[in-house]
C-alpha cells in the first residue's frame, strides 16, 4: 500500500502570505509536489494574540518556537503598535501565481486573529458575516468564489460549522482527526464534508523533548501511516522562512519511498460519497495553547 500525504498550507498573516509563499512555492516546485494553500483575507490583527499570554502553555510556545524571528518584530506588533495589514486581498496577484503553479487556494478566514480569540463569543450575525467578508474579498481577488475553508486556529463552534453549510464548500478542513467526516451537530448530519488535519504541526513538537529541526523530517516519516491519508499541516511563515530545511528532507525522503502527493480537493472527490457521521469536540493536545476542535471518534 503506498503512502498517501496531502499537504495543507495555512496564510495566517501578512509576512506568511508576502515572503513565507513564494519560498514555499519554490520549495514545492523543486520536489513536484501540489499543496492546498488557505489564506485568511481581511486584517492581519497578530499583535493582539499577546492577548493569549495567559492560556496555559501559550508564552512557553513563543519561546521555544522562536516567535520573534519566525513571524518578525512588525508581525508581533501588527494591530497594536502598528495599523493591521490586510492580508489575502492586498496581493491578489501572488494568489494567482499559486493557483497558476497548479495548486489550490481556499478560504482561511477574515481576521485569523479575531475569529481565533473571538469566535465562542460571536453572534451568529457576527459569524456569518465573517466568512461573508472573506468569501467577498476571495472572490474580488481571484475572480471566482472559494470552494474550501479552513478555520483559523482549529476553532469552531456548532453555529460556525453550520452556517458554513451556507457557502456551498466542496469540503472544509477545521479540525484535527484521522479521517474524513460529515459534522453531527445537535442530531443533525451537516453537508459539508470535514479533511482533519491528521499529523501534529511543526510550532507543536520543536523545542519539546529535545525536538529540533534536524529531528523533525525523521519524526514526520515515522509517523506517516499507509492505512489513511497523512494530511500534514504546514504555515507558509514557518516552513516557507525559518525552518525550511526539515520540509526539504521530507519531501524528498517521502518521494523516494514512493509517496503519493494529493490536493484536498482529490481526497473530497474520493470521501464525499463514503465518509460517516461524526461529531465535533474541543479539547487541549500538546504543544498548544487553549483547546482546538477535534474529530471525536478519533480524539
Amino acid at each position: 500500500m503506498s503512502l498517501k500525504i496531502a499537504l495543507k498550507v495555512d496564510v495566517c498573516n501578512r509576512r506568511s502570505l508576502e515572503e513565507g509563499v513564494p519560498s514555499l512555492l519554490r520549495i514545492l516546485g523543486e520536489f513536484g509536489v501540489q499543496a492546498s494553500f488557505f489564506v485568511a483575507f481581511g486584517p492581519d490583527n497578530s499583535g493582539k494574540a499577546v492577548r493569549r499570554v495567559f492560556r496555559r502553555g501559550f508564552l512557553r510556545k513563543m519561546i521555544r518556537t522562536r516567535a520573534p524571528s519566525t513571524y518578525g518584530l512588525k508581525t508581533l506588533l501588527y494591530g497594536t503598535l502598528l495599523p493591521p495589514p490586510l492580508v489575502g486581498e492586498s496581493l491578489p496577484q501572488l494568489l494567482n501565481q499559486i493557483k497558476e503553479a497548479r495548486h489550490e487556494v481556499g478560504l482561511h478566514g477574515w481576521d485569523h486573529v479575531g475569529w481565533h480569540d473571538g469566535l465562542a463569543r460571536m453572534a451568529l450575525d457576527d459569524v456569518r458575516e465573517s466568512l461573508s467578508r472573506a468569501s467577498r474579498l476571495f472572490e474580488q481577488s481571484l475572480g471566482s468564489r472559494p470552494l474550501f475553508s479552513g478555520a483559523p486556529g482549529w476553532q469552531v463552534t456548532p453555529s460556525s460549522l453550520q452556517i458554513q453549510d451556507e457557502y456551498g464548500f466542496a469540503f472544509a478542513s477545521d479540525c484535527r482527526g484521522q479521517k474524513p467526516f460529515y459534522p453531527r451537530v445537535a442530531g443533525m448530519v451537516l453537508k459539508t464534508l470535514q479533511i482533519p488535519t491528521t499529523l501534529p504541526t511543526s510550532d507543536e513538537l520543536l523545542g519539546v523533548d529535545g525536538m529540533n529541526e534536524q529531528a523533525l523530517a525523521d519524526y514526520y516519516l515515522r509517523s506517516l501511516r499507509g492505512d489513511f491519508v497523512n494530511l500534514l499541516g504546514l504555515h507558509a511563515e514557518i516552513e516557507g522562512l525559518s525552518y525550511t530545511g526539515w520540509l526539504r528532507t521530507f519531501l524528498a525522503d517521502s518521494l523516494r519511498r514512493g509517496a503519493q502527493f494529493l490536493l484536498l480537493s482529490e481526497i473530497a472527490q474520493h470521501e464525499c460519497t463514503m465518509a460517516a457521521p461524526d461529531e465535533v469536540l474541543h479539547r487541549e493536545i500538546p504543544g498548544r495553547a487553549g483547546t482546538i476542535a477535534c474529530q471525536k471518534g478519533t480524539a
